[in-house]
């Protein structure tokens, strides 16, 4: 069966429709949003997760401005809402919020 490329949803380069990361932006979200908590596909926009209930707003820590939380980038100042699982095995970007991975389940600490 043929699988034919997708836009990526941020800079519109064609990619494999299974990537995980676009090669061209390197964005994590290269074709829907999923909730930094339980991985649920949400939309920009939205308030709250429909599956774990979390809000999709929060504070960028670096801007300190409101963002979308399921966004791998703050919208306003493009800093990064990720950080690297510790587990030496997993190393999967989690959002710098989540107190454990959502690969692996190891804790993680806050700095």
């Amino acid at each position: 069966m043929a699988s034919y490329n997708q836009p990526c949803q941020h800079c519109g380069q064609l990619i494999d429709p299974d990537a995980k990361f676009c090669p061209n932006c390197a964005s994590g979200t290269p074709f829907a949003y999923h909730c930094p908590s339980c991985r649920r596909q949400v939309k920009l926009g939205q308030p709250l997760c429909s599956g774990c209930g979390q809000s999709l707003a929060v504070a960028c820590p670096s801007c300190g401005q409101a963002t979308f939380r399921a966004n791998d980038k703050c919208l306003h100042c493009g800093a990064t809402l990720m950080i690297t699982c510790p587990n030496r095995r997993c190393g999967q970007p989690q959002f710098f919020q989540n107190t454990k991975c959502t690969a692996c389940g190891k804790k993680i600490k806050f700095k």
